[in-house]
């Protein structure tokens, strides 16, 4: 019942920034907890952040208080701004649904776009 297309990745130098946009349709898109998550080469899919349909926000410690979530429910969007890139954050980054669950946990979503690449270079 939910599709999600993000967009905003590529390319950016260490310090700098990119904000992530990923766009959902479904008509109970403001019930549902929203999650990104990123996916480096090998390795299971990491927690970044997610906002629930009250507002409440959780972060992963490594991006907490540089990636920023947001959502905009009346146009269907959820946002990451990230600032201070590193090339650590090099990642598919990934936004997730999820009608109830755990916020952190990536196996507890229900919809998942095909993710969109960061490549933070030094």
């Amino acid at each position: 019942q939910v599709q999600l297309v993000e967009s905003g990745g590529g390319l950016v130098q260490a310090g700098g920034s990119l904000r992530l946009s990923c766009a959902a349709s479904g008509r109970t898109f403001s019930r549902y907890t929203m999650g990104w998550f990123r996916q480096y080469p090998g390795k299971e899919r990491e927690f970044v952040a997610a906002i629930g349909w009250s507002g409440s926000t959780y972060y992963a410690d490594s991006v907490k208080g540089r990636f920023p979530i947001s959502r905009d429910n009346a146009n269907n969007m959820v946002f990451l701004q990230m600032h201070s890139l590193k090339p650590e954050d090099t990642a598919v980054y990934s936004c997730a649904a999820m009608r109830t669950g755990t916020p952190n946990n990536a196996y507890e979503y229900d919809y998942w776009g095909q993710g969109t690449q960061v490549t933070v270079s030094a």
